[in-house]
């Protein structure tokens, strides 16, 4: 979390949020008015949030990573467009999971990468698969989001079939579970032997490009200065 959302949700008068997230920050929680939720109650949060700022309260939505990337950003935009809200709306930056993986592997996004949800709850698993293709064709890092659900499991079998496609066997390839929380999990392997390794809704995928390399135990894609200044 970012000092600017610790003194906004300190700012708050009211915190609205999915029940797991909230369950991570209790001391912001002390002295609130709290409104949660389950899980796929996105819409109803976002409304509930818009409807409490319309009656002139101070409401943080809490999200999870940063608001703007898969997350409430968006949604909360969309639905004050519909409603004509005309509550001044903050969005407060966070750290997004491809951050905080990328961080505990070293250094796999030096240079040029996508990042693509496998989740087709909202988005059509041919568009999904097309953007796949053309991240691994152009030799993007890519990090994958929500890779892997107890009832969603093969979509990451063919997300890896796709890369093997135009990348060799033995790219670098990183999963981090449940970053900067108590259950943190960094393993490195390669994109042949990647489905061993225990993925779930937790998890980020990092794929390497052609550059990448593991030194140390760590993942490094090369910015490219070797080319240009000697080192």
């Amino acid at each position: 979390m970012t000092p600017a959302a610790g003194a906004a949700l300190r700012a708050a008068e009211i915190i609205v949020g999915y029940k797991t997230y909230l369950d991570l920050i209790p001391e912001f929680l002390t002295g609130k008015e709290v409104v949660s939720s389950e899980m796929m109650k996105e819409v109803e949060r976002c409304r509930q949030a818009l409807a409490l700022a319309e009656d002139g309260r101070t409401v943080a939505l809490v999200s999870g990573g940063d608001p703007g990337i898969y997350a409430m950003a968006g949604l909360v935009y969309e639905l004050a467009r519909e409603q004509d809200c005309r509550s001044r709306i903050v969005i407060v930056p966070g750290l997004a999971a491809v951050n905080s993986c990328a961080a505990r592997l070293g250094a796999p996004l030096m240079h040029d990468f996508a990042t693509v949800s496998l989740s087709d709850l909202l988005t059509p698993w041919e568009l999904i698969e097309r953007r796949l293709t053309a991240a691994a064709m152009a030799d993007f890092v890519t990090a994958i989001y929500n890779p892997k659900s107890k009832k969603r499991t093969d979509q990451i079998a063919r997300a890896r079939e796709i890369f093997l496609a135009h990348r060799s066997p033995q790219t670098p390839v990183g999963i981090v579970t449940a970053a900067t929380r108590e259950a943190e999990r960094v393993e490195i392997c390669d994109l042949e032997t990647m489905l061993e390794r225990d993925i779930t809704m937790q998890s980020t995928v990092i794929i390497g490009n052609s550059q990448t390399y593991v030194w140390n135990g760590v993942m490094v894609t090369p910015r490219g200065y070797a080319g240009k200044y000697r080192l």
